[in-house]
């Protein structure tokens, strides 16, 4: 037996928590920008993923207009910066809404540094920052998604394996799930695919 709904069943943000408790783990992009006034910001967005490799393009979305977007679109750049373990209170923090004219960076005493390619600063303690250009965006009702090129990684070599590529385990990234619920790492499995045999 099944409880089914449609949209129309739930409207408003009841829908919306139905599919936010249903799709998950979800990865969080801690997105850095900066204001065409220059205004740092700092926000979560656990609607994240990589929708091209090559070119390399990550996306996020903005349900709303919020900060990132509208510096994003201002500016054309911006920063996902992987939320560790180590930094879920500050990932959290910065997600209030803060109005447009706050420095997250100054209010949460979170330390930045100097990107390589773009404007928006780094978060220093984070482990891996992409650095972005905006590629573009569409809109989908109240939402938007943010499409960037990934134009420079910047990887803390504490977190890279014998292969030179960041290993998991050491990067301990953080999940949204449903509610207010988040997840950490949990039980890592190495599984080979299966080839093809007619």
């Amino acid at each position: 037996m099944r409880t089914e709904w449609t949209p129309q069943d739930l409207p408003g943000r009841a829908f919306y928590r139905m599919i936010t408790a249903v799709v998950v783990p979800r990865p969080i992009a801690w997105v850095s920008t900066t204001s065409a006034d220059g205004v740092d910001n700092l926000a979560p967005h656990s609607f994240f993923t990589i929708a091209c490799a090559d070119p390399a393009i990550v996306q996020f979305t903005s349900t709303g207009r919020k900060d990132s977007l509208r510096n994003a679109e201002a500016t054309g750049e911006f920063v996902v910066n992987l939320a560790s373990e180590p930094l879920w209170k500050e990932v959290n923090a910065s997600g209030t809404a803060y109005p447009p004219e706050v420095d997250e960076f100054e209010a949460l005493g979170i330390t930045r540094e100097e990107s390589a390619a773009v404007r928006p600063p780094r978060v220093a303690a984070s482990p891996v920052a992409l650095e972005c250009t905006l590629h573009s965006t569409v809109g989908f009702g109240t939402s938007t998604v943010v499409f960037g090129r990934v134009v420079h990684v910047a990887v803390d070599d504490g977190v890279l394996g014998r292969d030179g590529l960041p290993e998991v385990e050491r990067l301990r990234p953080l999940a949204r799930l449903g509610r207010n619920e988040w997840s950490t790492l949990g039980e890592v499995r190495a599984v080979d695919r299966l080839p093809y045999t007619p």
